[in-house]
Parts: C-alpha cells; structure tokens; sequence
C-alpha cells in the first residue's frame, strides 16, 4: 500500500526491533512505533496498535524473534514468553498458529535466534503473497455481477470492520478482491460500516480506500440492512478472524447481523481469508470458538478530532448505565454463500474447504 507517495507494509524489521504502523492513531496521524521486546509485542496486540487476523499472526511471529532473544537458550523462558504473547487476543486463530510455527522452527534450529527471524519474515511474506492470491480469486466474482449491471453501473459492496491491508501485512483479504477489481478498471462503490464500538471500518477502512483512490460511503452499522432491502447491496464481503474446518465464521462483532439480512435480501455474503485463519480441529464455531470481551470503556467511549483538530475522547452516555463488550460474534456456515483463499473459492462447507485443502486435518498444538 501507498502513503502519501510512499510504499508501507503494516510491519517490518529495522535493524535490531521491528517496525509497526500504530492504528490507535489513524486516521488522524499516521504514526510509526517501534516494538523491542516481547512485552512491547504483547501491549501491541493487547492494545490494538495492531489488530486484524493476519497481522496479529505476523506480529506475534516477530514477537517471538523476540523471544528466542530474550530467553537466551532456555526453553522453559521461550515457552513462559509464547504463553505471554498467546494470552494477548483469544479469538484469532492466526496468533497461536504463527506462535506454533515459531516454537516448532526454534526447537528444531542450531542458530535459534537466526532461524526465528527468518520464519517471521517468511511468515509476514507468506501473509502479503495469500492477500495478493486472494485478490486474484474474489476478482471473478465482481466481475461476474459488473457485467451483469447496465451500462457502467458500479458493484456495490458493503463491509463490516476492516480486513483490507492494515488488518495484514499487504493488500487485505476482503479488500484485496476491489484493490483488484478498481485497478482493473471495474468501477465498485463500497459501502463502509462504521464498526462500533471501536470503528475500524470509520477509522481504517475508509482512510484504505480513499488512499487507493476507491469511491466508498461510510454508513452506521445498523443502515445496511435497509440497503440491502432497497437493492443497493450486490454483495457483502467481510473478513474473519477465525473459520472453523466446516466453514462458521467469527468476525467483528456485528458481523452475524449482515449475514441475516444479506440472507433475507438474497445478496451474496462472502468471506475472505488466508488458510492460515482456519482452525482446523474446531467444527462447531458457536461452542468451540472463544469470544473475547474487552473493557467497556470502548463502548462509553469514543475517541476523535475536534474542530480544532484536537485528539479528544468523549463520554457517549451515563457513567453508572452498565456495558458490555463482545468483540467478535460467530456467522454459521449455512449463511456463507463462500469463501475466498489463497487457493481459490469453495463453498462454506467442510467438503468444500478440504477440496481446496486436501493435506489438512486435525493438528495438535505445539504447547
């Protein structure tokens, strides 16, 4: 992605920490920070100065290079370090697997250090080039309904939360599909939810496509049904931070409510993801996927600019109305019209995920 003329990843190594596009900061300031240590990987995380399946999985990789650092050889320091980066965010599946992929490379290294650092960059690639393919892939299926539209008529398309390239290392995975389909010269228009409580799609999807120079609204969460009732929705396209081997989906909080009126509406509801965000020993994603719930303060709270261009926070409502915070929700596969890999796109179904994945099944756990 470009910058003000200037090409970024969300992460990068420099010299001896890594790099990270702070998002607590966006759309306001662009701020780079620098992570040094396991403990600043882990307030990253936990902190949402990076957030987003994949790059979560490429931060904690990062962390731990950190970590094979830090634990000087030990093996019970590095797992007592993996167990403090795994804690950070429950639901996303990409952080244990990156930190599995790690423990299994260092374990098995004779330069731990160097073999750390070199996984986390494959990993970060690895993450960019998915993005990339599954821009490739989720093409055809904008194109398909573009040249069904009269005249030139741009696809509408509606997200929920933010699964373009800051939630990666490069391209996104919901986004990448209208990266490709706008630089191919399909004219799309994508309607943004606002993403309450924190407001990624407001904050971070929006500030994306205008960069890329994509037309796009931002809506209230809660204006996209009537959207879609009035025929102003060709398709919804979200991301997840966690599919199971039989194809339920958890994503952003709100997510399961546009998969319902998307289904009484008749508009197709895909998802985008890398492999790496299958949870393959897990079917039933209402029993067997964990629901983070943050502070309430994300709920009472609200942080943005003044007319004076003064960063504030301000209260939304009483101080003693009780809130609750549940980040994520989970959408059943029966409302996925498909999924969208690196590897092509299949139904949401177990049959359909392991025809796309053959070699998969159930894995253990490295600790």
């Amino acid at each position: 992605m470009r910058v003000d003329g200037q090409s970024f990843r969300t992460i990068w190594p420099d010299g001896d920490c890594v790099r990270i596009i702070d998002q607590r900061h966006l759309p306001f300031r662009f701020v780079i920070a620098e992570l040094r240590g396991v403990a600043d990987v882990a307030f990253a995380i936990r902190e949402m100065q990076v957030r987003g399946a994949g790059l979560i999985g490429a931060t904690a990789a990062w962390g731990m290079w950190f970590a094979a650092r830090e634990s000087c050889g030990d093996s019970a320091s590095l797992l007592r370090l993996a167990h403090e980066l795994a804690a950070t965010r429950p639901t996303a599946v990409n952080l244990r697997w990156a930190i599995d992929r790690q423990l299994t490379a260092i374990r098995q290294a004779l330069d731990p250090v160097e073999t750390a650092f070199a996984t986390a960059r494959a990993i970060a690639d690895e993450d960019a080039e998915a993005c990339r393919r599954i821009g490739g892939h989720g093409l055809p299926l904008i194109a398909e309904i573009a040249a069904r539209k009269p005249g030139r008529l741009p696809v509408q398309i509606l997200t929920h939360c933010n699964a373009g390239w800051l939630a990666f290392v490069d391209f996104g995975s919901a986004t990448a599909p209208i990266y490709a389909a706008h630089d191919s010269g399909i004219p799309v228009h994508v309607w943004v939810d606002e993403t309450r409580p924190r407001n990624q799609g407001a904050r971070l999807t929006a500030w994306e496509l205008e960069r890329h120079g994509v037309p796009h609204t931002v809506i209230p969460d809660n204006a996209g049904g009537h959207l879609m009732q009035h025929g102003r929705v060709d398709l919804v396209l979200t991301g997840s931070d966690r599919t199971t081997r039989t194809g339920d989906v958890a994503n952003k909080i709100g997510t399961y409510l546009k998969a319902l009126a998307a289904r009484d509406n008749g508009v197709p509801f895909h998802v985008a993801l890398p492999s790496s965000t299958f949870d393959w020993q897990a079917r039933d994603g209402l029993t067997e996927i964990p629901i983070e719930e943050r502070s309430d303060r994300e709920v009472r709270w609200i942080d943005g600019e003044d007319e004076a261009g003064n960063l504030v926070s301000v209260r939304l409502f009483g101080e003693t109305s009780p809130a609750v915070n549940h980040a994520f929700d989970v959408t059943p596969s029966r409302l996925v019209s498909g999924l969208i890999t690196e590897r092509g796109c299949c139904p949401a179904t177990e049959e359909g995920i392991l025809r796309l994945f053959p070699e998969r099944g159930a894995t253990a756990s490295s600790f």
